[in-house]
């Protein structure tokens, strides 16, 4: 396997550590606390565990080479009765002969064979005759045999006797300590990072146009201070939309009475010439009005409703229709979402709208997508927009006059307003070319769709 160079490693680590507060967080807790256990861990065992075992192996292996170079003076049966009852009162250990045998030939070591390296090199260090040694076979003892001119001299001692016994005591200590201390942290981290989520659920509901009447300011108080500075700047954003949809509706209010006394007065007039052309004029200025009232009303207030999509596309399909365009609807019958209607609405009239006002055939379909949301597709066969200037084709106020014919009843809001209401769903509008020929409009919201299915 080829290595990465050193200057990719830094990279190649960032992009596997966790990416949200949560986990890094987490991870510069848990992190220290491993490699500091792991370190007190291994000094333990190298400094402590492995010298006490090495002194209880030295003075077991000093004590098998007395018992054996006692036998050895005087290798009669009274001699090695009166040797094994010593050692077993005084040295706990059990000292038989097996005559005529010889050593096993096999060797038996533990998994991690660090007791056998001290004890082999104690017993090599004091015995001099063969020998042979087994720490696996019993659990409680351990069993050394020295080979004899007349047999075999087995001797079996406790366990203690050559390991220290106890240091799993001190593991598990560590590791329950461990598991109490990273509990506690992650405790207080959950605590601490939950804040921070509810801050930004509220932020992400704010910008959806949705209110969070429960949010309190908690947790640290960095976010604390960052809570009552959110709380504060939605608290003017909101006042400077309900000044400026008060003001627009003031001056809707103001322009309607002079409108409306124009209107009668052109009614009650006798005919003349230009009266069909101030009519229209009239027309267009109430049209401008109501376009000016959406942009600016939105869909602030309203709640998400569980509407019917197929009705709502069949809706704006009709609207098309009466602008003169062949309109055609591709949608699964029962499909349902939960949206803002009049916002919903009103930025679905628009795109079929201006699909209508610029192409002769219209082509509106709906579906759910495999990831969860709904996307709406408006198609027009009409001149389209360059790619370039799709940034440009929803900006407020943007005729577009050098790439499509002007709208001579709007006045530049229709993508701006559906790409508006998109967003206060949580998601967006792009354009594309149609296959028709002329402009793709796609409407993407997230959400739960459902589908009745059809007999």
């Amino acid at each position: 396997m080829r290595l990465l160079p050193a200057y990719l490693w830094p990279r190649f680590l960032k992009r596997r550590l966790p990416t949200s507060l949560w986990g890094r967080s987490l991870l510069i807790i848990v992190l220290p606390v491993l490699v500091m256990q792991m370190a007190v861990t291994w000094v333990f065992f190298d400094a402590h565990w492995q010298t006490v075992t090495a002194r209880l192996s030295e003075g077991l292996a000093g004590d098998v080479a007395w018992a054996v170079e006692s036998y050895e003076d005087d290798p009669s049966p009274a001699n090695l009765e009166k040797l094994a009852n010593r050692a077993e009162r005084s040295m706990s250990l059990s000292i038989v002969l097996q005559e005529g045998r010889t050593l096993p030939t096999e060797e038996r070591r533990g998994p991690i064979g660090v007791v056998d390296r001290v004890l082999d090199r104690a017993l090599d260090a004091r015995v001099d005759r063969p020998y042979w040694f087994d720490t696996t076979r019993y659990p409680a003892y351990v069993d050394i045999q020295v080979q004899e001119p007349q047999g075999v001299l087995r001797i079996i001692a406790p366990r203690e006797r050559a390991v220290a016994t106890q240091a799993h005591i001190f593991v598990l200590w560590l590791a329950v300590a461990t598991v109490l201390l990273m509990g506690v942290a992650i405790l207080f981290i959950r605590n601490q990072v939950r804040a921070i989520e509810r801050l930004a659920d509220a932020a992400e509901a704010f910008g959806r146009g949705e209110t969070v009447p429960r949010f309190k300011p908690h947790g640290a108080r960095e976010v604390r201070a960052a809570a009552v500075a959110f709380m504060a700047m939605r608290d003017r954003i909101q006042r400077h939309i309900d000044q400026r949809t008060a003001l627009l509706a003031s001056v809707s209010h103001d322009l309607r009475t002079p409108l409306t006394r124009l209107r009668l007065e052109l009614a009650l007039a006798p005919p003349f010439k230009r009266q069909a052309a101030m009519r229209g004029d009239l027309d267009e200025m109430e049209h401008m009005i109501d376009e000016y009232l959406d942009f600016a009303r939105g869909e602030a207030g309203e709640p998400p409703k569980s509407i019917s999509i197929s009705d709502l596309l069949k809706a704006a399909g009709e609207d098309a229709r009466r602008a003169g365009a062949e309109v055609q609807v591709l949608v699964p019958e029962g499909m349902t979402a939960s949206v803002r209607p009049l916002a919903f609405k009103r930025a679905l009239v628009n795109l079929a709208g201006n699909a209508a006002s610029h192409g002769e055939h219209v082509r509106l379909s709906g579906r759910a997508l495999a990831s969860g949301g709904l996307e709406i597709i408006v198609e027009d066969d009409g001149p389209g927009i360059p790619e370039a200037m799709y940034d440009e084709a929803f900006r407020p106020f943007s005729r577009l006059d050098d790439s499509r014919n002007q709208n001579r009843k709007g006045v530049g809001l229709g993508l701006a307003i559906a790409r508006d209401v998109a967003r206060g769903h949580g998601g967006d509008v792009t354009l594309d070319r149609s296959d028709l020929g002329g402009l793709k409009a796609t409407i993407r919201v997230p959400g739960t769709v459902t589908v009745a299915e059809t007999a």
